[in-house]
């Protein structure tokens, strides 16, 4: 049976395809109310993108516990082999706007939403185990680089160079994007991290800090830039079209799920600080333990429902999983949920897709587009059997000393940068410095090029030195 169109009220609309005029050339007139509610809604059909990650990709599916790591959290959804938490992700890029191509060189977003029978769990993360920045302070000046021009408003080298080349602590991700893996082949083809440090805790009480690692099982591809620009032209949309026809393929990409656990005073004493971002913490010292299995699925049903209107933040925790005293980690507690209420609305989590899957109760009230609320009183304590604490939900505390005040980070920052290089084989050492040269070539400043590869030669003598002959500088100019 056809169904009815109708007005967003229900009505019945007789006449989509002619407006309501005075006779038959006549002026349109204003009592065609479907008309104006038609064009109003058509006005507002577009919600403010993020300011990072505009642009990505997702699909649902669920994780599947293959170890109980109930020894060490008392998170439910990690908890009974073979037990299965449904799940929705969102792969993105993080400087480009909603339209920009798939396939240029940026870090992309890997970000998971768990709905498990304890309230939503969120890890967003990067396809990468570190970031460019430690301090939120740096996290508005740092995308403001990434971003347009504000006089020219185009992308500029000159600007992202500038400031990497003023943050030492960048080095390690600048090494990374300018790898091969900065231009993944694929969503389906490329690793995950929670980057940060977080806390867990078992039943008993016992804290470890945790290290979380999404593993391709579709092995780590990616695209040469030669292959990229291709593409680019030929299909903006790439990689949200490589994942969207894999699934609809059956073909239903998966990840093995694993974490470094170490021991909560070991992790305070480690030889690097944990709780940097720009930092890994060695799988050597701490091997991988693999815990479970992601699938994905299912492709969404309504992309605008299912992706734009979905919301993640890495204060979406749940009991048995705790923040750490990450600084950047810190101020992402705020920031995204912040950045969805302006986006979103002050009840974008009772929007489908960020409704977690158990009951909601609490005494928010009100605001715009609220649904479903409790007609109880809307205060607490009170008399009336409202809903009450749950004590055993609490966080455990870290011990903390010293004095307030704004501290630099005076670390050693290049080490690990050089670590990664000597780990490249002698060709991705090779593209490595091919893509460094071509993308800090474009720059117009010599004293920023001189910065940046002053960095890289801090980090191994022989990758300064290459990048340096690659951009026809003098090895005095880059010596310290």
């Amino acid at each position: 049976m056809t169904e009815h169109l109708t007005t967003n009220e229900g009505q019945p609309w007789s006449d989509n395809q002619h407006s309501q005029t005075a006779g038959q050339r006549g002026p349109v007139l204003i009592q065609d109310y479907q008309l104006l509610e038609k064009l109003a809604h058509f006005n507002r059909e577009r919600i403010p993108e993020r300011v990072v990650h505009a642009k990505g990709a997702g699909a649902k599916g669920y994780f599947k516990v293959t170890r109980d790591m109930s020894a060490y959290t008392k998170a439910a959804v990690f908890s009974g082999v073979g037990k299965q938490t449904p799940l929705i992700t969102r792969f993105s890029q993080v400087a480009g706007e909603a339209g920009y191509p798939d396939t240029y060189r940026d870090v992309r977003g890997f970000a998971v939403k768990f709905y498990t029978e304890a309230g939503n769990y969120d890890i967003v993360g990067n396809n990468t185990p570190v970031f460019f920045v430690n301090d939120p302070l740096k996290f508005p000046d740092f995308i403001h680089s990434q971003k347009r021009d504000p006089r020219t408003h185009a992308r500029s080298q000159d600007m992202q160079w500038d400031f990497w080349s003023l943050s030492p602590e960048s080095v390690h991700q600048v090494t990374i994007l300018m790898s091969d893996r900065g231009i993944p082949a694929s969503y389906r083809m490329m690793h995950g991290y929670g980057s940060h440090t977080f806390k867990w805790v078992n039943a008993a009480g016992e804290q470890f800090w945790v290290k979380y690692h999404f593993k391709t099982n579709q092995g780590v591809h990616n695209l040469s830039n030669e292959l990229a620009a291709k593409l680019a032209g030929q299909d903006t949309d790439y990689l949200q079209n490589d994942l969207l026809n894999a699934i609809e393929q059956k073909d239903n990409p998966s990840w093995t799920v694993a974490v470094q656990i170490v021991p909560y005073e070991e992790g305070l004493n480690y030889k690097y600080d944990i709780f940097d971002v720009t930092k890994v913490i060695s799988q050597k010292d701490y091997p991988l333990i693999e815990i479970g299995q992601m699938v994905l699925d299912e492709n969404p049903t309504n992309n605008f429902e299912d992706i734009e209107e979905l919301a993640f933040s890495p204060a979406n925790l749940v009991p048995g999983i705790e923040a750490s005293p990450d600084k950047l980690l810190q101020g992402r507690l705020f920031g995204y949920k912040d950045a969805e209420r302006y986006r979103l609305g002050a009840n974008y989590e009772q929007l489908p897709v960020n409704r977690p899957q158990v009951a909601v109760h609490n005494y928010a009230r009100d605001g715009a587009m609220a649904q479903n609320q409790a007609s109880g009183v809307n205060y607490e304590p009170n008399s009336s059997d409202g809903p009450t604490e749950v004590p055993t939900a609490q966080v455990h505390g870290d011990q903390l000393t010293g004095k307030t005040g704004h501290y630099a980070v005076n670390d050693d920052y290049y080490a690990a940068a050089g670590r990664l290089y000597r780990l490249l084989s002698a060709a991705e050492q090779t593209r490595l410095i091919d893509n460094i040269v071509m993308n800090l070539g474009q720059v117009t400043k010599p004293a920023i090029q001189i910065r940046e590869v002053r960095q890289f030669y801090q980090a191994d003598p022989e990758y300064g030195q290459r990048v340096a002959s690659g951009l026809g500088l003098a090895l005095e100019q880059i010596k310290i």
